[in-house]
């Protein structure tokens, strides 16, 4: 039963490294698996005395603090659901996802939080704060009743409990509710486990935030369940400063990332080397597409393999990843191979395809959630066939490698010739010169659409549209060239760092009076 939780596969890396160090915040604070498991009864104990109860669902908003770890494994030993959101939402923001996930506790830091404390306020949601005293260890919550604690021992979890709701970044619609299970994530994070070799040895800094479920559940979970150790940064968010410091100082041995912080990583080193690096085992990239050339400059830079991996909310993060130098090759533009779980590549009636055939991207598992909240029509949809559909265009290679083409609506539709942007972000990004670039699809009154793209120059380098283009007549099929080329200093993100398409597209179309184009 321990390997079908969350909560058992922590006590038992607990239970079997309870000296090892667990989680930092750099520079401040060091606590080993033990002292981390008793923070978490402790705090499961005062959240049950304040009236959280199996089932419910418990809002967090946090940076990437000890409290944040603390509060989550606390609220999810209650049998409880957590419910991580961004900090950085607005009041209306967060009045949705509060009242989507139907939270009814919200949990934030001493410091306040004050779009999320109105949006709860106005729906009547308790707030707590929470705080951890570094000197003494302790943690306090504003509503625990003086002198309660109801013993967290006799909580007893359930693979079938409730434990992560997330929402999907809602590309095409508003965001669609995400439920995941105890099993859901204990599954992921032994993929993870796996196909890393992550062991009580290994170390990491996390970059990425931890309301995103690639820095939740890659970053930290994995590495706390196989006994390793994390370091937060002192800031509470990703600093390209610090990052390699924290990473010597704590003898990281890997680290996972989205590909625009590995840009960031990459252009500090060749502006501002630093006097030592890490001995890396690997450098782990996901949540969107590593151009190969990108790939090739971390790994020179670094010395370190660059493994990408394929993810999403849906299956608890992971579902395919190169593997490790000892375990196979890893292929340059492939996420590698599927892990843990069924894979298939099915056309529109649901025939499984062959190799080097084209269609979407299918998957099932324990680690796939059972379905959306409250949407059946979405479930209707994601779930046809007895399969989840991702969304994604893929081919598997010969060597049962997967290759991404692009997302089912992401694909540039230019007068019946699909362009797959992936593609061209692929040439625009091996010129040196270029630091981040994006294609992307826009009206056209002639062909339906019409592909543009929007480049960031490299410190210092004075390339120009010309440049680029040049790059990509080279490169690519003439109906694939951009149209037009905006360069500019920055790209709309999301939140947790991706570049989504339609947000560029919309973003640039705004732009282009102004830009002159």
């Amino acid at each position: 039963m321990d390997n079908l939780t969350l909560t058992g596969l922590l006590k038992k890396s607990t239970a079997e490294f309870p000296t090892r160090r667990a989680l930092s915040v750099s520079g401040k604070l060091d606590l080993t698996h033990a002292e981390l498991q008793d923070l978490v009864d402790h705090a499961a104990s005062l959240l049950a005395s304040s009236g959280v109860s199996p089932g419910d669902v418990v809002a967090l908003t946090f940076p990437n603090t000890v409290e944040f770890v603390v509060m989550f494994l606390a609220v999810i030993r209650c049998r409880a659901t957590a419910a991580p959101l961004n900090a950085a939402y607005t009041a209306e923001e967060f009045e949705f996802y509060l009242s989507d996930s139907e939270s009814k506790l919200l949990l934030t830091p001493q410091e306040p939080i004050e779009s999320a404390q109105a949006a709860a306020s106005k729906l009547g949601i308790p707030h707590v704060t929470s705080a951890l005293d570094f000197e003494s260890k302790k943690l306090t919550l504003s509503s625990a009743p003086a002198g309660a604690d109801s013993s967290s021992a006799e909580m007893v979890n359930d693979p079938s409990d409730g434990a992560l709701f997330l929402h999907t970044s809602g590309t095409t619609s508003r965001p669609k509710g995400v439920p995941l299970t105890q099993l859901n994530l204990a599954s992921s994070v032994l993929n993870i486990k796996s196909v890393y070799n992550l062991t009580e040895s290994d170390s990491t800094v996390i970059v990425l935030p931890l309301f995103h479920v690639h820095g939740l559940l890659a970053g930290l979970l994995s590495s706390l369940a196989a006994g390793a150790a994390v370091a937060l940064p002192s800031a509470g968010r990703f600093s390209a400063t610090t990052f390699w410091a924290d990473m010597v100082k704590y003898g990281a041995t890997w680290y996972t990332a989205v590909p625009t912080i590995h840009q960031i990583i990459l252009d500090r080193h060749v502006n501002k080397p630093e006097p030592e690096y890490p001995k890396l085992r690997f450098i782990r990239s996901c949540s969107a597409s590593l151009a190969p050339a990108i790939l090739a400059r971390l790994e020179e830079a670094f010395g370190a393999p660059v493994l990408e991996a394929y993810a999403m909310t849906e299956a608890s993060h992971l579902m395919a990843s190169n593997p490790l130098p000892e375990e196979g090759p890893h292929k340059p533009g492939s996420v590698g191979r599927p892990v843990g779980q069924e894979m298939a590549i099915l056309d529109e009636n649901g025939a499984v395809q062959p190799a080097d055939a084209k269609g979407e991207v299918c998957i099932r598992g324990p680690n796939v959630t059972k379905g959306y909240k409250n949407n059946p029509d979405a479930n209707k949809v994601a779930f046809e066939f007895g399969w989840f559909h991702t969304g994604d265009i893929g081919v598997f290679d010969s060597d049962g490698y997967l290759h991404l083409v692009g997302r089912i609506k992401e694909l540039i539709n230019r007068g019946g010739e699909k362009i797959s942007p992936i593609e061209v972000d692929a040439v625009l990004l091996s010129h040196p010169d270029v630091a981040q670039a994006v294609a992307f699809g826009v009206p056209d009154e002639k062909y339906g659409e019409e592909i543009n793209c929007a480049v960031i120059p490299r410190e210092g380098s004075g390339i120009d549209e010309a440049e680029v283009l040049r790059v990509c007549k080279t490169n690519l099929a003439s109906f694939k060239v951009p149209k037009k080329v905006f360069i500019t200093d920055s790209l709309p993100k999301t939140a947790t760092g991706k570049i989504q398409r339609r947000i560029v597209a919309e973003h640039f179309l705004a732009q282009a009076p102004k830009l002159g184009a």
